[in-house]
């Protein structure tokens, strides 16, 4: 059985979340139950990603049933596959009046394939938890949809500790860069990876620099102790994450940390000294999901900004916090209001954010883990010349149903730009809000 081609049937949620899913099982049979494609009709008209989806695998089905032949019969796909699209012998095709029916048609024709086709193994493929339980308890193997997904305890950290002689922790230490060369550099390293270099004859005599691939240099960070526009990096996470944060030649920066390790006040911070101090960009937007991205904001009472306020709490809490340690006489804005009076600030939802293009623009997407792989590649490629965007979450807080902390676009963005030059990464650790939010978040 081996060497046999195995049968996959698919569930309505693999496709929906991917509609290419049909052409990555190589060169063994996918199975469509007809049930799925009435569960997916209904999703066909929604404005959302889950809509957009479904849309996608009517137009593929088509398009494969017109120029290969019969979907029943079965048609080839590019990879030496088969694709059938199956109709039960023993169930009567009729509108099912409810999820747990749907799912127990699509399981049953499962199980009917088993049953029919003894020489070949059967496989039902489902994200969902549950069926897969009830699926193995009625002796029917079962398997999770992998494809697009990144388990977290895979995703890079974007810091490396490499040993090195004396003169290279002092060269390094005094600003200067260091040849990279000269010091033993792991295999999986990526460019602006956070380098500590560490004298090997005394461990506690170290040093910070960030990884130049195009130099082939270890460069010193650019982040002095003053920090960003009066936040300072209070450990070696923070201090790569600061510097990547205040290179205008990476464009993109990935955050990942739990809840108060300060991520969000990073950005907004380096935004603010980017923006204002060093007239790099045009703009500031800070921006979140309001879950989900295609739902307006319409349904709450009160004008467009009473209804952002919710939603944009967490962003002005942290201006908040920047602006009442900043005080300076001789600052321009009073306050983060004025900066929104004026036009150089934007606090807005990802609502309306298709269709756009911003050039010029420091991009800060927070809490980007409840966004798809989709809804990520609408934002990034919104990006106009010489702007930067900044994605910052937490893959263990997710509140989008549809996603999870390996299938969502934070950490898919984070590994698929892992080699790229322009794009850089950091996973902060430590939770510097208080002693009390780092026990709990430690401990519940």
């Amino acid at each position: 059985m081996s060497d046999t081609p195995k049968i996959f049937v698919l569930d309505t949620n693999v496709l929906i979340h991917d509609p290419e899913a049909i052409y990555k099982f190589e060169e063994n049979t996918v199975v469509i139950p007809i049930y799925v494609i009435e569960e997916v009709d209904q999703f066909k008209k929604e404005l959302s990603e889950r809509g957009r989806n479904a849309r996608h695998l009517a137009r593929t089905l088509d398009d494969l049933r017109e120029t290969n032949g019969s979907l029943q019969n079965g048609v080839d796909l590019p990879d030496g596959g088969t694709l059938i699209l199956e109709v039960p012998k023993t169930h009567k095709l009729e509108r099912q009046r409810d999820n747990r029916q749907m799912d127990h048609a699509i399981m049953g024709t499962a199980l009917e394939l088993r049953d029919s086709t003894p020489d070949r193994e059967v496989i039902f493929v489902t994200m969902d938890s549950n069926l897969r339980i009830r699926a193995d308890a009625l002796g029917l193997k079962a398997e999770n949809y992998e494809g697009g997904r990144l388990h977290v305890t895979e995703l890079f950290t974007g810091t490396f500790t490499l040993e090195a002689d004396k003169g290279l922790v002092d060269i390094l230490g005094k600003r200067d860069a260091v040849d990279a060369s000269k010091v033993t550099l792991p295999a999986d390293i990526h460019p602006n990876a956070g380098i500590v270099l560490r004298d090997r004859e005394r461990p506690r005599h170290t040093a910070l620099g960030r990884y130049d691939a195009t130099q082939g240099k270890i460069a010193p960070l650019r982040v002095t102790r003053d920090g960003a526009w009066g936040i300072r990096p209070r450990n070696l996470e923070q201090y790569m994450a600061l510097d990547m944060l205040l290179d205008p030649d990476v464009h993109l920066v990935t955050l990942v940390g739990k809840a108060g390790t300060g991520k969000t006040l990073l950005a907004v911070a380096a935004g603010l000294q980017m923006v204002l101090d060093d007239r790099a960009f045009q703009r500031l937007v800070v921006s979140r999901p309001i879950f989900p991205l295609g739902r307006d904001v319409g349904y709450l009472p009160g004008t467009l900004e009473e209804k952002l306020n919710p939603w944009m709490q967490p962003i002005f809490d942290n201006l908040e916090y920047i602006f009442t340690g900043r005080r300076r006489p001789d600052a321009d804005y009073r306050d983060y209001q004025d900066l929104i009076s004026s036009g150089i600030l934007q606090i807005e939802p990802l609502t309306y954010i298709r269709g756009r293009s911003l050039p010029q623009q420091y991009l800060i997407v927070d809490e980007a883990q409840n966004l798809t792989p989709h809804e990520v590649k609408t934002v990034i490629t919104r990006a106009g010349a010489n702007t930067k965007i900044v994605l910052t979450g937490d893959p263990d807080q997710i509140d989008n149903p549809y996603v999870d902390a390996a299938s969502n676009g934070l950490t898919i963005v984070a590994e698929r730009f892992r080699m790229e030059s322009i794009a850089a990464h950091v996973t902060l650790v430590k939770g510097e809000r208080s002693e009390l939010a780092e026990r709990a978040t430690n401990l519940l």
